[in-house]
Order: structure tokens, then sequence, then C-alpha cells
């Protein structure tokens, strides 16, 4: 009796065994067939975003796998594609880039369809140098105002001088300015906080 009743147990075990293979499998299949997606893309506006050098960009060209790349933007502010070489992207929003390749790949496909994502915002960097507690190159996604600019460098040292702080930058012709402000203006309301954007450089002597 006894060994009637182990025999059908483990008869029942085989048959559940064998009714989840076929489950099992098919789950394992729809992982393996699922497609990837793209990692790494940050948040950005694609209408409002400057692409600078040394951003990283990914170029989709919809059923063009051999021009669908990941490139980066190089010093000089061009990035390379099959086709079509050097184009500028650096000075650009991602939409105006996506609109200029579109344009320039009319020449070799029939109604492409672009895509530009930035997958690295390595551009986009103020410098905080002097009388901070932790000097040195922050990212930054956007423009940022002067206070936060030096929260994000640690604050002052105590032998920072918060009346004369240097902002190095540049105009929008690109020649150097630079602009003395006094924090405790700042900080009291007396003054506005003045917007750092990429590439700014501050000095607290």
């Amino acid at each position: 009796m006894t060994r009637k009743w182990i025999a059908r147990v483990m008869l029942g075990v085989l048959f559940v065994m064998g009714a989840s293979l076929p489950l099992f499998a098919a789950q394992t299949a729809s992982a393996d067939t699922a497609p990837s997606q793209p990692t790494g893309d940050i948040s950005v506006s694609p209408d409002q975003y400057i692409i600078g050098p040394e951003d990283v960009l990914f170029i989709y060209v919809w059923k063009e796998e051999s021009i669908t790349q990941t490139v980066p933007v190089r010093i000089d502010g061009h990035i390379s594609l099959p086709l079509l070489d050097d184009i500028r992207a650096a000075g650009k929003t991602p939409l105006e880039l996506k609109e200029m390749i579109t344009d320039k790949l009319k020449g070799f496909i029939e109604n492409p369809t672009v895509t530009v994502t930035v997958r690295e915002a390595n551009s986009y960097k103020i410098f905080v140098t002097g009388e901070v507690k932790n000097p040195g190159v922050f990212p930054i996604r956007s423009p940022i105002t002067l206070m936060k600019a030096i929260a994000t460098a640690g604050g002052f040292t105590e032998w920072a001088n918060k009346r004369k702080i240097l902002i190095i930058g540049k105009d929008e012709k690109g020649n150097e300015t630079r602009t003395t402000v006094n924090y405790n203006r700042i900080l009291d309301g007396d003054d506005p906080d003045p917007v750092i954007t990429r590439g700014d450089t501050i000095v607290v002597r």
C-alpha cells in the first residue's frame, strides 16, 4: 500500500513539472526576444538644450542600422555620420540637429525618420575656484544661480571675501566678460542673483 502511494505521489510531481515546462519556456523566450531599450539617456528638452563639445549623442535613423550610431561631439563641435561626413552639432538643439540630418539624408534615403537623443551632457559644466570648500569643475543640466553654484562647491571658506566675487563668462559674440558681484547684497535681496551658465568660471578671492 505504501509503495503504491509513493508511486502515485511521484507521478503527480512529474505531471506538474511537465505541465510547467512549456510556460517556463514561453517566459524565457519572451524575455530573450524582447526588444532592447536604449539606456543611459538623460532628460533634456529637445528644443531648448544647446549641444556642446564633449556631449554624446544617439542618432537613430529608422530602418538604417548603418547610420544609427552613438557619436561624441568633438572639440571642434562636429560629429561624423556615414553618408554625411562632418556635421556641426554644437550650438544647435537636438531638434535643430534632427531637422538638419533629416534634410541632408533626403539625398540618399526616401522619407528618412531621424531621432536625436542626448546620452551624456558633458559640455554643461561650470568652474568654481578660490575660497570655497570644494573648488573644481561641476556638471550642470541647465543654467543655475550664483548662490546655487557656491552651494554646489560646498560654500565659502572662512577667508572668503564675499563682497568681491568674480564671474568670468562669454557674451553672445564669444567675447570674455568679467563681472564682480557682492554676495552679501544678493543674500539680503538688494541685488539679483546672477545666472551662471555653461562654461562660466566663479572666482572667490
